[in-house]
C-alpha cells in the first residue's frame, strides 16, 4: 500500500458535508442506468453524497484556473484566450472509470450550461491489433507499451493550444480493436474529461506526463480481489450479450464451454490485468487530486483529497 500521508482522508459520511451549491438535483435513476458501465453500480445517493461535493470542488479549481489563465495572458500582454480545463479519470480495468467520467460530464453540463463539456477515452490510442501482433504485444494489451503515447500527448497538446475540431482514433470494445478510418473529435471544449487506465502514467522515452495536461485528476481505487470479481462478472455478461452476434470479439468464447471461457478470463486477469494494475496503474495513484475508494459492492466508502 502506498503512503497516502499527503492526502486528507474522509469517510463517506464526512465527505457528504462538503456540498457547496446544489446544481444536480435533476439527475434521475433512468439517467444513471443509462450511463453506468456494464457490471458497475451507481445511485442517486452516490450523486448527492460523493459527486456533488466533487463538482463543487471542481468549481473552485475551474474558477481559479480561468483566473490564472487570464492573469498569465495579461502578464505577457497577449489577448486572453480560452484554454480548456482538462480532468483525468484513472484506475484499473473494470473499476468504473467510464461511469464516473459520464456522470461528471452530465453534472458539469448542468452546472455550466454555457460551457462546452467534452468526454473521451484513451482506448483510441491503443495500437491496432495488427500492430500489436507485429510487435508481439497482443498478450500485453493495456500495458504502457501498447499505447501510442506520443500520439496521445500530441492530441492533448493540440486540445490545449488549438481551436476547432481535433480528431482522435475510435476504439470498439465489440471488435476489441481500433476501427479503421473512423474518428471521434473534440471541438473547442471549455472542459474535457479524459478517461483511461494510462492517463497518469509516464510514457517511455519522454519526460512529459499525460497528466501534465490535466488540471484536476481522479483515481478510482478498490481492492484487487474486488476488481477481479468485477472483471469476471463483466466478462460473463459480455458473453451473454455476444451469443447471437458473430461480429463480436466475445462471440468466439461463446462457442466453448462457459467454464472454460471463464477460466481463460481468469488467466487474462492473472497474467495481464493484475500485473498491469500492480506495476503500472496503482503506482500512479498518488498523482491524483482525489482518490475514490470503492468497497466490495461498488460503493465509494472513502475519499482521499491531496493536501499539496
Amino acid at each position: 500500500m502506498q503512503d497516502l500521508s499527503n492526502y486528507y482522508q474522509f469517510s463517506r459520511n464526512e465527505w457528504q458535508d462538503f456540498h457547496g451549491e446544489h446544481h444536480n438535483q435533476a439527475i434521475t435513476d433512468a439517467e444513471l442506468r443509462k450511463i453506468k458501465s456494464l457490471d458497475d453500480e451507481i445511485s442517486i445517493d452516490d450523486v448527492k453524497v460523493i459527486y456533488a461535493p466533487i463538482r463543487h470542488l471542481l468549481h473552485v479549481y475551474l474558477k481559479n484556473y480561468r483566473k490564472l489563465v487570464k492573469l498569465k495572458n495579461e502578464f505577457i500582454e497577449v489577448d486572453n484566450k480560452k484554454v480548456p480545463f482538462i480532468i483525468g479519470v484513472s484506475g484499473s480495468v473494470a473499476v468504473g472509470k467510464s461511469t464516473t467520467a459520464r456522470l461528471l460530464k452530465i453534472m458539469l453540463e448542468r452546472a455550466y450550461p454555457q460551457y462546452n463539456v467534452g468526454q473521451m477515452t484513451t482506448d483510441g490510442f491503443l495500437y491496432p491489433s495488427k500492430v500489436l501482433k507485429e510487435k508481439g504485444l497482443m498478450d500485453k494489451k493495456g500495458f504502457p507499451e501498447t499505447y501510442d503515447m506520443p500520439k496521445l500527448i500530441q492530441f492533448l497538446s493540440d486540445v490545449k493550444t488549438k481551436t476547432g475540431p481535433i480528431k482522435y482514433p475510435l476504439y470498439s470494445h465489440n471488435i476489441y480493436d481500433i476501427i479503421p478510418d473512423q474518428y471521434e473529435e473534440v471541438n473547442n471544449p471549455d472542459i474535457l474529461i479524459v478517461e483511461g487506465i494510462n492517463v497518469l502514467q509516464l510514457p517511455q522515452n519522454t519526460n512529459i506526463y499525460v497528466s501534465d495536461f490535466f488540471d484536476f485528476s481522479i483515481f478510482i481505487d478498490a481492492h484487487a480481489n474486488d476488481i477481479e470479481k468485477w472483471f469476471l462478472n463483466r466478462f460473463s455478461k459480455l458473453l451473454d450479450m455476444a451469443k447471437d452476434d458473430p461480429d463480436s470479439y466475445y462471440y468466439q468464447f461463446t462457442q466453448i464451454p462457459r467454464q472454460k471461457a471463464i477460466d481463460m478470463a481468469k488467466d487474462v486477469w492473472n497474467e495481464i490485468n493484475y500485473p498491469n494494475l500492480q506495476d503500472y496503474i496503482e503506482p500512479t495513484r498518488n498523482r491524483a487530486n482525489i482518490i475514490l475508494h470503492k468497497s466490495t459492492e461498488h460503493k465509494i466508502d472513502t475519499v482521499f483529497l491531496r493536501k499539496y
